[in-house]
């Protein structure tokens, strides 16, 4: 009798042992970014991604700031600056969504009108570029005129299977699929890491999609790797959202295993 009540204990141990391993690297497998590149020892060198700074478009809207010297003189030109309250922002959005500048508008024609200095264009400008035009036209009015050029609406959409689904206003214009990805909570579990579509607007008006295989180190290196104005991020559901998670998976296995377990014993004490 007590050799098979030990007989039962140990298959009982050993199928929750498998049963835990084996859901263990399967959930890991399938939510791990970055799976090539190796868990200790010496990492191979991943080529970083050619930063492009994003132009300006018709209807982005634009924080220009002018200053020098005596602040007051220049005032009215940051006018169009006053801080207005986002609208149509997530709740659970970080504290840099709660509020977005007002800013100057780029017009249909690509120029942005500004008190005093009147209308200056800067489609197709970086804000680099745009700096420098705007600057340019500040110092016929001001000496020493000092210019800030900043997106106030550099945004991103991001939608699907991550935490915190919403429209996001970065904090600026170099902003990486991970960093929006953190900035939205992260994926869920039923997210598809290896296929990430990233929607892009091109300068037509049209769209063009993109697929991301956030499981690559080759992500790191990769043309879309950073993000423009606009950009949509999509992280499609698995197939089996509806099923259980594999943490529930396992439980239910672990479950099963252990009924199982207690069979055995009890047909091994009734023989």
């Amino acid at each position: 009798m007590r050799k098979h009540f030990l007989l039962g204990t140990f298959l009982f141990i050993f199928v929750l042992t498998f049963s835990t391993f084996f859901f263990s690297c399967n959930s890991t497998k399938k939510i791990k970014y970055f799976q090539d590149l190796a868990d200790s020892g010496s990492l191979k060198t991943v080529v970083s991604a050619e930063y492009k700074a994003p132009v300006i478009q018709i209807d982005d809207i634009l924080t220009i700031i002018v200053s020098n010297a005596d602040p007051l003189s220049t005032a009215v030109v940051n006018v169009g600056n006053i801080p207005v309250s986002s609208i149509g922002m997530p709740l659970s959005a970080p504290s840099l969504n709660q509020q977005v500048s007002s800013g100057y508008l780029v017009d249909k024609e690509g120029f942005v009108e500004l008190p005093i200095l009147g209308k200056i264009k800067v489609l197709g400008y970086t804000t680099s570029e745009a700096k420098e035009v705007i600057r340019a036209v500040a110092l016929k009015y001001y000496k020493d005129a000092v210019v800030i050029v900043r997106y106030a609406n550099f945004k991103i959409s991001i939608t699907g299977e991550v935490a915190k689904p919403g429209v996001y206003v970065m904090p600026n214009e170099k902003v990486s699929i991970i960093d929006a990805i953190a900035i939205a909570g992260d994926l869920t579990i039923f997210g598809k890491r290896e296929n990430v579509l990233l929607i892009r607007e091109n300068s037509d008006g049209t769209k063009t999609p993109y697929r991301i295989n956030l499981k690559k180190s080759d992500i790191l290196s990769n043309p879309n790797y950073y993000l423009r104005q606009n950009d949509i991020v999509y992280v499609e559901p698995r197939k089996a959202k509806s099923d259980a998670t594999d943490a529930s998976q396992q439980k239910y296995v672990t479950i099963a295993g252990a009924l199982l377990s207690i069979i055995l014993v009890l047909a091994y004490r009734v023989k």
